[in-house]
């Protein structure tokens, strides 16, 4: 069966799918994405996605393609066509077609919506074999990185770097300051040497990750503690522990960094628990289902 992808209003196969040349993200990468995980034909953590979205078009000033009613119809459609219940679903907002120009259009054009979904491997349910490792590599992003553009060109390139050095990820950091931001596509997380789990305050250095966000909300109603509070490379050499989080990593450990071991590098019991915990989340508390 053909995939089904949505594109300004219309079902199409894949195959099939396209946007103008002149499309503004195509262009420009005036846009904004959401990248949502699908368990169990249900959207997980739907409203955090959809908050955050709101909230990018917001700051670059572009409104939504839709109701949020409509968007949700249109996200459980495309699902629905393409037969996925266990899945990634992709959604990108641009400002639309105009003459190449870099101002915003002079006249209102609409904004060009094209969501797609894909099956993905089923859920991990042994956290030793979600164990990997990442790199470091100092942080060239835009100043902006609260905002989900899909200006994403530094993070591919430090994706690709990783790739290369045999880990799935790249742990980016502020050159003058030696402070760790996040990863290239996820929150970075540590366990530290007095045993406190610790990832960075949100601002606009960093992406407000809606799996962070999940996750430190069933951490405040287990009772489990955690701090906000930023951290070197330094004090990341240091950690027990160490993982990160994202609608595709859910709660993944790292175990090693640039070569070396996290801790004694193994799964500790403080990421253990959190990835069990998570799982609950997504299997059993889905607040946001359809």
């Amino acid at each position: 069966m053909s995939k089904i992808a949505f594109v300004n209003g219309r079902y199409l196969p894949q195959s099939e799918a396209a946007v103008n040349i002149e499309d503004r993200g195509y262009q420009f990468g005036d846009g904004i994405y959401e990248v949502v995980h699908l368990y169990d034909g249900k959207y997980v953590d739907e409203d955090l996605h959809l908050n955050r979205l709101e909230r990018s078009l917001k700051e670059i000033r572009l409104p939504m393609p839709m109701s949020r009613a409509a968007l949700r119809l249109v996200l459980r459609e495309v699902a629905r066509r393409n037969r996925v219940r266990e899945g990634l679903l992709y959604m990108q907002v641009t400002r639309g077609v105009a003459r190449r120009d870099h101002p915003f259009p002079s006249k209102p054009i609409p904004p060009s919506l094209v969501v797609t979904v894909k099956r993905i491997p089923p859920y991990p349910t042994d956290v030793e074999k979600w164990q990997a490792s990442a790199i470091t590599l100092p942080d060239l992003r835009w100043a902006r990185r609260d905002i989900k553009s899909v200006n994403l060109l530094p993070n591919c390139l430090a994706r690709q770097a990783a790739k290369e050095k045999g880990a799935i990820e790249a742990i980016l950091y502020d050159e003058a300051t030696g402070i760790v931001t996040e990863g290239a596509a996820t929150t970075f997380w540590i366990v530290d040497d007095t045993g406190a789990i610790r990832t960075r305050f949100l601002d606009h250095v960093i992406l407000p990750g809606c799996t962070r966000a999940a996750l430190m909300a069933e951490c405040k109603a287990a009772g489990i503690p955690f701090d906000e509070t930023p951290f070197t490379l330094d004090d990341m050499k240091k950690a027990r522990e160490a993982f990160i989080t994202s609608a595709t990593s859910f709660v993944r450990p790292i175990t090693k960094i640039d070569g070396a071991p996290v801790g004694d590098g193994k799964v500790g019991p403080a990421v253990r628990k959190l990835f069990d915990l998570f799982a609950r989340h997504v299997k059993g508390d889905l607040k946001n289902a359809a």
